[in-house]
């Protein structure tokens, strides 16, 4: 079954006519979906699918509890030996998304370096990710690391610079054997 990791800026908060659009044709492709639990790009888009009635989802949270669930979905908790709840806390559960995914559809607002993070890690699994790139609102499929160079320049200069620094400290894992690209595709 296709699994397409959803996940974006936590400072992107409405969803606009063209991510509509990609998410109804995962509605209508009954692809399974894995999101986050977190304010801003989850909790919209987990409004959105809720308010289609889509259930073929799971939330990842940590530990315990899910910031946001709306629609009562299935739930994956993450477990870590890890007290402070800093970006590593939360990157655990991304690489967890990752790895579940066939896929990867990434609302990036050019500055959120948890996004950017996810970017990197389904490219170096060999995944595809359609990157929603909000200040240009438009598209880019990346399809493996050596596109990076191309999502730089959709950026100005100053997004340029800050891409450049949290890619300096993104955490790329790559331990998943070479992944068949061929096959549907949320782009």
């Amino acid at each position: 079954m296709t699994t397409v990791f959803i996940g974006g800026s936590r400072r992107l908060a409405r969803l606009n006519n063209t991510i509509k659009s990609r998410l109804d044709n995962i509605i209508r492709q009954n692809f399974s979906v894995v999101i986050g639990d977190a304010n801003g790009t989850d909790k919209a888009v987990q409004s959105y699918l809720g308010s289609k009635g889509y259930r073929n989802v799971t939330v990842y949270c940590m530990e315990e509890s899910c910031r946001n669930n709306l629609a009562n979905w299935p739930t994956r908790s993450i477990r870590v030996d890890r007290s402070k709840k800093d970006f590593t806390y939360y990157a655990t559960k991304d690489q967890e998304m990752a790895n579940a995914a066939s896929y990867g559809l990434m609302i990036w607002d050019g500055k959120s370096k948890g996004t950017i993070n996810n970017i990197l890690n389904l490219l170096a699994q060999r995944k595809r990710v359609l990157v929603y790139f909000s200040p240009h609102k438009s598209c880019l499929t990346l399809k493996s690391l050596e596109d990076i160079p191309v999502l730089l320049g959709k950026c100005g200069e100053d997004d340029k610079r800050r891409l450049k620094r949290v890619l300096s400290v993104a955490t790329v894992h790559s331990d998943q054997e070479e992944l068949d690209l061929s096959g549907d595709s949320v782009a």
